[in-house]
């Protein structure tokens, strides 16, 4: 087969679904799956099947989720910088919630909504000022990151809330960061939680989303394909204090695709320098572009088998004409040659979502094992 290409297991996606619902359901929580993680339609779709809801960053993510199979009701909208016809679509299609990032989009929010006679409900997203532990660029819920608003603009908010006529508060979002494998963060997180509830008096009302974070292993993706939602809920679950008639949400992305996608691609060339010895395959940047952007590691295997049982070290690198188009330095493979398939694993989230076609170079196309569960 030809490559570059993307192979996802939806065996594997079905299992990993299974799992995630099974755990949330052990304390009635609820999980609305986010788009930018990948929103490839066959994935969606069984996504959808299974009862998820959708998280969305955009009114073209709300859209495809829709024509995917997710109910309007079951769509939470999120992001910092939603335009005003994002807005209006959003509240158009009577969505499950708008995450609110900000007073002035408060402001924006209820003005649309009283020009198209509707009151959608809204939640507040505060800055819990919580370390994620995590990559920095992927650090979403520190006091200087831009999301959210802070502790005393939502207490303003609440104290003038009837002068947003046309807005039905909700409750509260909040969202930490990514790739998180560190549990304490969820329980800093759940104590924090519970203090800004008390402070604001929300523990009342009816929404209040956590958001996601919770990472895969990457170094270890055959072993653990399946990412730790036991630990994850159970810590929440222990921690957290919600209201009696609260409904508690999650945004979960990456640990529910990413270990079902691979990336396949062909070793064009073997060039060894004074110092290095490089591995150049036909995948580029454009088509996984994690490690480039904040120095991500994938677990790179030769199923070619290799030429020995020796082992050597090199650096794979694509053809675009960027250092930074590397997948890994010094990985430990068999002899490589030319022809030789890798295959790069955990490439179901965060891979096609973010392809591009850099260097007006073909983005991979996407083949299906396992694709009968879909029946």
């Amino acid at each position: 087969m030809q490559t570059p290409y993307y192979e996802y297991d939806i065996a594997l996606l079905n299992s990993i679904l299974s799992t995630a619902k099974e755990e949330a359901q052990r304390y009635s929580y609820k999980i609305h799956y986010a788009l930018k993680a990948n929103s490839n339609h066959i994935l969606l779709k069984e996504i959808a099947r299974q009862g998820f809801g959708a998280d969305c960053v955009s009114a073209n993510e709300i859209r495809v989720a829709l024509e995917n199979g997710f109910p309007a009701n079951s769509i939470v909208f999120a992001g910092v910088g939603k335009s005003d016809s994002e807005l209006e679509y959003a509240i158009s299609k009577d969505i499950e919630c708008i995450n609110c990032e900000s007073v002035q989009e408060l402001e924006v929010i209820n003005q649309i909504a009283s020009s198209l006679g509707k009151v959608p409900k809204v939640a507040l997203r505060v800055n819990p000022n919580v370390d994620a532990k995590t990559h920095r660029l992927i650090t979403t819920g520190l006091k200087e990151n831009k999301f959210g608003i802070s502790l005393k603009e939502a207490e303003w908010v609440f104290a003038n809330k009837n002068n947003f006529n046309h807005i039905n508060f909700v409750g509260l979002h909040f969202h930490i960061g990514s790739q998180i494998l560190n549990l304490e963060v969820f329980k800093q997180l759940a104590i924090v939680v519970n203090r800004i509830q008390k402070s604001l008096g929300t523990i009342n009302m009816p929404y209040l989303n956590l958001g996601g974070g919770l990472g895969i292993d990457y170094e270890n993706p055959l072993k653990n394909p399946v990412p730790n939602f036991d630990g994850f809920f159970r810590t929440v679950n222990e921690h957290l204090i919600p209201g009696e008639n609260q409904t508690i949400h999650f945004e979960l992305g990456r640990s529910l695709v990413g270990q079902c996608g691979k990336l396949y691609t062909s070793v064009l060339y073997v060039k060894e320098t004074f110092s290095k010895r490089f591995a150049i395959v036909d995948a580029g940047m454009n088509a996984l572009i994690r490690p480039a952007l904040y120095g991500a590691s994938h677990k790179i295997e030769n199923i070619s088998g290799g030429k020995s049982d020796e082992l050597f070290s090199y650096d794979v690198v694509g053809p675009i004409c960027e250092t930074s188009d590397c997948f890994a330095e010094d990985a430990t493979l068999p002899k490589t040659s030319r022809g030789d398939i890798l295959v790069i694993h955990s490439c179901g989230a965060y891979a096609e979502s973010m392809a591009s076609d850099y260097n007006l170079r073909e983005r991979p196309r996407s083949v299906y094992v396992g694709i009968e569960v879909l029946a």
